[in-house]
């Protein structure tokens, strides 16, 4: 049974990862599309996605609770018989690759200056729930 767990604990670092690039990435879309006039990223349920994305992760960062999927990740190679992390997902790799060590709260801060972009963004080129031309189209059928 545990040879297992190895490959399912790779699957949530490969889940982990591809939220983590959707919630970073996603920004930088949002942004250039929002100047280039890309309609795609005024898709409600991608925004609203994007949003709810980074709000669990700066709530959990300000909290001191470990995201869900670094702790399934952990248990799964542990029960595989593999190391594992303490520290949250983006910590522990920013120090593997980046050598880079910050208290927790530096990346609570970073986290939130993150948020904080994402809701400038949403004001900035908003969902198409939330756009004016519809606001307008909508107030001139009634």
């Amino acid at each position: 049974m545990q040879q297992f767990y190895q490959p399912l604990a790779d699957l949530v670092l490969s889940f982990h990862a591809l939220i983590i690039a959707f919630i970073t990435l996603g920004l930088i879309l949002i942004l250039i599309g929002g100047f280039r006039q890309w309609r795609w990223i005024a898709n409600p349920w991608f925004r609203v996605a994007h949003l709810l994305g980074i709000t669990i992760v700066v709530l959990q960062s300000w909290l001191g609770v470990l995201c869900p999927l670094t702790i399934l990740e952990a248990w799964l190679r542990q029960q595989a018989g593999s190391e594992t992390y303490q520290e949250s997902f983006i910590q522990y790799w920013l120090q593997e690759i980046l050598f880079y060590q910050a208290p927790l709260w530096v990346f609570a801060v970073a986290y939130t200056t993150f948020a904080l972009l994402v809701l400038m963004a949403w004001l900035k080129f908003p969902p198409s729930f939330f756009s004016r031309d519809d606001r307008s189209s909508t107030s001139s059928s009634k």
